[in-house]
């Protein structure tokens, strides 16, 4: 017994070993534009910096629960790479729109900062749409955010997917 217990954790380390390894890895500091093109193919968005550098999105939503975004300095060499969809970018973006000695945060900067959503629904509490990011998350929850007509990201929050969470016995 003691045998079959050994051989079956030793399985599963290695099964959970191989996973560990296909784990995606963003590109590498110092990489060039070129290096990530070939390697990732052409992002879902680009994104001027303010220092004349660009912000290559790779989301994989609408159902996709990452987007990563790589700096690319003027020279076409990466600066950082990061998943965006979490929860401290959220709390972030959330400072940021709620503090208007900061500027706020508008449309444009919203997109660059966690990449286009996944939904994106009209309505929201100022008016404008309502955009939602799924994530990678224990809980069904998504991120969503207020857009207002004139471009002002307004309220953001922590919400239900209404993907989730429906009812397994036949109820609407």
């Amino acid at each position: 017994m003691a045998a079959w217990r050994a051989i079956a954790t030793g399985v599963v380390l290695a099964t959970q070993a191989a996973l560990w390894g296909c784990a995606v890895q963003g590109p590498q500091a110092g990489e060039t534009k070129a290096d990530v093109l070939q390697r990732w193919g052409p992002p879902t968005g680009i994104y001027t910096l303010p220092d004349g550098g660009q912000r290559l999105e790779y989301a994989t939503g609408p159902y996709g629960r990452t987007t990563w975004m790589v700096d690319v300095d003027g020279t076409g060499r990466v600066l950082r790479a990061r998943q965006v969809l979490n929860e401290a970018e959220f709390l972030a973006v959330q400072t940021q729109a709620g503090d208007p000695s900061r500027g706020g945060l508008d449309r444009e900067g919203l997109l660059r900062w966690l990449g286009r959503p996944g939904e994106r629904r009209h309505g929201g509490r100022e008016g404008g749409e309502v955009w939602s990011w799924r994530y990678p998350t224990n809980d069904c929850l998504w991120f969503q955010a207020s857009v207002a007509d004139n471009g002002r990201v307004g309220s953001s929050g922590y919400f239900t997917d209404p993907t989730c969470d429906k009812p397994s016995d036949g109820r609407s």
